[in-house]
Parts: C-alpha cells; structure tokens; sequence
C-alpha cells in the first residue's frame, strides 16, 4: 500500500485487497465460507499492511453500518467461523470498553493460489 505524508499522519492511497483468481474460483475452503465471513476477512486482510500480521485491530464498532455484517451476533458468527476454519487466529482477546480483539492472517489456504491447477 502507498502512502503518503498529509497534515494528519499517513493516508493510504490506492490501497487494495489482492486475492487471487483461483482463490475465489477454485478454492474449496472459501467457497464453503458464509457471505459474511468472507466480507469480515476482506476487512481483515484490508488492516494488514505487511508488518502488523497478529496485531491486526478491528473493532465491531468499526464494522458497524456495513451491509452485511453490521449487527454483533453476525460479526460474532463470522469470527468464530474464520477462526475454526483456519483462516484466521485472535492474538489477543479484547473486551467492552477495554482493548480490542487483534487478528493474525494464517496465510494457510494461499497454496490454493498455487495448487491444483
């Protein structure tokens, strides 16, 4: 991701979330995943920017008024899934009002990029 200096601090532009073709298409685990998971782990994979991997933060607060995913319980049901199926791990539980939840990328299904096919 480039960033640039502003009066702020860092900015990110043109900032994108890669996955692969055959990922998407041929990759059994995604395809198994809920609508929602897989919306929360864009998001995830969005907050990664090279070096924060197990230090991921995203708050439900910041999930909130997304369509899809904007009520806890789903937000809830979309982690705990990700997290059995391997596609995530959780570093460090948050709770209300104190830290928040941080998130490590597993990086166990990219040999569905490369394999098979």
């Amino acid at each position: 991701m480039a960033r640039t200096k502003s009066r702020k601090g860092y900015e990110y532009n043109n900032s994108f979330v890669m996955l692969g073709r055959r990922m998407l298409f041929h990759c059994d685990e995604w395809k198994v995943l809920s609508p929602s998971a897989k919306l929360l782990y864009l998001y995830l994979k969005a907050r990664f920017n090279g070096s924060n991997n197990g230090k991921i933060r995203l708050s439900y607060s910041a999930l909130s008024g997304i369509k899809g995913i904007s009520s806890s319980a789903t937000i809830s049901k979309a982690m705990k899934e990700l997290e059995e199926s391997g596609w995530i791990n959780r570093t460090k539980i948050g709770g209300l009002y104190r830290n928040n939840n941080e998130f490590r990328l597993t990086a166990k299904f990219d040999e569905c990029l490369y394999s098979r096919y």
